[in-house]
């Protein structure tokens, strides 16, 4: 997104390919949204700690296939490393484990419209982070209009036939995770030389070690009922676990890997304006496809709150307003015009 939601993501200087930026706009669209229908899919087999672990070795691995074929480098420096850390916990091993978890308790359609309070999230802590931050009137309308639709969907009026409490505030976290290590990002790594995919790439090796670790200690937790920390069990539909494996590597190597470069080729060709748009059509997605295909249904309370989050992140989305238009944007010292127009990124 732009403005207060926008993390530090400079464009790698390749050359955009013959397929149209629409096309794929609309294939990234379709790969986030669809992420959640193939976490649920996965569950048949794994559990969402082996779903993250899974999901960030394939994404990681992929990246830095596509790093070394570009000829990109890793970042160096052990102070770079050290927040990368951070923020590969924050948008990678916490939000992904998350939204894993969370799809025990609610549908794939729910996780993805949580996944959607991000923005708000973001602008909340970058008020806490950013110095000089500034809030205008309408996106501090917005945010506490998306609030009202998180409570529209929580429903607390209701004993029954409310989503999971438990489950459906997983996904919050998620969105806030996501939040929180943006803002982290802007704050600092702003001034870092991270160009192309170096980046992404670095977040997911960091969260790579990290889930390993996590994975780890949950098998530990689980010796008696689970043999290895790569032991699946049958999927119930099929009796094999080949089906749910194939859907979150797919989750991992399309959604976590290839989607960056998508990402930035439409970036490059239509500006960053719009490519932040796509985040609006993740749970967008995310709904058509669970109720098309696992036969999920959301009450009219959940439609109405995720329409009214909806629309408060596009508000937040929208850029400031600007008093003279002969004005150019001012540069803050060690940032480039890139990475002032980079999207955010912030799938589930």
């Amino acid at each position: 997104m732009t403005t207060a939601t926008t993390p530090v993501l400079p464009v790698p200087a390749v050359r955009v390919g013959r397929v149209p930026w629409q096309v794929k706009f609309l294939l990234l669209a379709g790969i986030w949204g669809s992420s959640f229908l193939l976490m649920k899919l996965g569950l048949r087999s794994l559990a969402p700690l082996q779903i993250a672990g899974l999901r960030i070795l394939a994404g990681g691995s992929t990246l830095l296939l596509l790093l070394r074929l570009t000829k990109g480098s890793l970042p160096r420096g052990r102070a770079i490393w050290g927040h990368l850390m951070v923020t590969g916990f924050f948008l990678g091993t916490l939000p992904f484990s998350l939204f894993a978890a969370s799809e025990e308790r609610v549908s794939s359609a729910l996780a993805g419209i949580g996944n959607a309070t991000t923005p708000l999230a973001t602008v909340l802590f970058s008020l806490l982070l950013l110095p000089g931050e500034r809030l205008p009137g309408r996106k501090l309308a917005a945010v506490l209009a998306g609030f009202v639709g998180v409570l529209v969907i929580l429903q607390p009026w209701q004993a029954v036939g409310r989503p999971d409490p438990v489950g459906f505030a997983m996904t919050l976290v998620a969105g806030a995770s996501y939040g929180l290590g943006w803002t982290y990002v802007r704050r600092n790594l702003s001034k870092a030389d991270l160009g192309g995919l170096a980046m992404p790439t670095a977040q997911l090796l960091a969260s790579s070690a990290q889930i390993v670790l996590v994975l780890l200690g949950w098998w530990l937790l689980h010796r008696e009922t689970v043999s290895a920390p790569w032991s699946v069990r049958p999927d119930a539909t099929s009796g094999s676990p080949l089906w749910p494996l194939v859907a979150v590597l797919a989750l991992g190597v399309v959604g976590t890997g290839l989607a960056y470069t998508l990402q930035f080729d439409v970036v490059r060709a239509a500006g960053a304006t719009v490519g932040s748009t796509v985040t609006y059509l993740i749970p967008v997605v995310s709904v058509v496809l669970g109720v098309a295909l696992l036969h999920e249904r959301l009450a009219w309370p959940q439609v109405l709150g995720a329409g009214v989050v909806l629309a408060s992140a596009v508000v937040i989305g929208l850029p400031a307003r600007r008093r003279a238009r002969a004005v150019p944007p001012v540069e803050r010292p060690g940032e480039s015009p890139v990475e002032r127009s980079a999207p955010e990124a912030a799938a589930g």
